[in-house]
């Protein structure tokens, strides 16, 4: 049997129930893909992505879910959805939900879900398809975010934020800038933050200085071309306990999961920092059970 923990993980994969999603979000990442029949088998059937890991060597993926109805069509259906997946996917398989507040009937008891019934490993939130700040709680927007992130705090869930910006139809790029994030480590110091992307291509310097200042802020570096990563992040050595490699496949413009880890492996970074970036670091946030 594989010894999952000796292997990388990839923690930003985009596998999700694209059936629910609007048409011109859809065809923005459907079009140009000469693998979409492996994407849409493995989508179906949860067997198909173990034996896809296994050849590709990749021992867990980030399944990353969120709900963003209006801007992408997502709803809190994908739930569930993500919760069946991954007690389908012989423990390859970390399960990102969500919850956008403005959409949702009752905060609490969807958290309350979110954590206990389909015990999901983490939470996605994504502010330019949510047309929603992390900070909303703050300018009173949307003060149940706060409950969002008190929840996932107690559950010592860790939530992920889109960084950066979205070339999907209607993403309001704008609230993907990293340092509004600040907000959110300061209020909830225990609270597991994930900056998906490390704010590409605009805000690397706010994500350096968030992982900087704050012990529990992380960055993935998926959505960045791995032979340009050190042209954004020439520091990432000394961040390497705080990064987690990452694909964002199969988004538009990441055509081979496995091609980019590969590249990642030839940089010019020391053999502890590649081991801490696509393995360690994410078997100490996300432990096999």
């Amino acid at each position: 049997m594989t010894d999952l923990s000796t292997l990388p993980t990839d923690i930003h994969v985009h596998i999700q129930p694209w059936g629910m999603m609007n048409p011109s979000a859809f065809e923005t990442i459907r079009k140009n893909r000469p693998d979409y029949a492996l994407i849409e088998r493995l989508m179906d059937d949860p067997g198909a992505l173990v034996g896809w890991l296994d050849e590709t060597g990749i021992g867990r993926i980030g399944m990353i879910n969120y709900v963003a109805p209006d801007i992408m069509g997502f709803t809190h259906a994908v739930n569930p959805w993500a919760a069946r997946y991954r007690d389908g996917a012989a423990g390859r398989v970390i399960a990102f939900g969500g919850i956008h507040p403005p959409a949702c009937d009752d905060v609490d008891e969807e958290m309350r879900r979110i954590v206990d019934d389909w015990r999901l490993d983490a939470l996605k939130i994504h502010p330019p398809h949510q047309a929603l700040s992390p900070d909303a709680y703050v300018t009173g927007d949307c003060p149940e975010l706060a409950r969002v992130y008190e929840a996932c705090q107690e559950a010592g869930l860790p939530v992920m934020f889109h960084t950066g910006t979205s070339i999907f139809p209607g993403a309001r790029s704008r609230l993907g800038r990293a340092l509004v994030l600040d907000d959110v480590a300061v209020d909830f110091p225990e609270l597991k933050i994930i900056l998906a992307h490390g704010g590409r291509p605009l805000w690397m310097a706010e994500a350096f200085f968030l992982l900087r200042r704050h012990r529990n802020v992380y960055m993935d570096i998926s959505g960045i071309p791995p032979a340009k990563l050190l042209d954004y992040f020439p520091r990432l050595e000394e961040i390497s306990n705080k990064a987690l490699f990452g694909t964002d496949w199969p988004s538009p413009g990441v055509k081979d999961l496995r091609a980019n880890l590969d590249t990642f492996m030839k940089l010019p970074l020391t053999d502890e920092a590649k081991d801490r970036i696509t393995r360690a670091n994410a078997l100490a946030l996300f432990p096999i059970d």
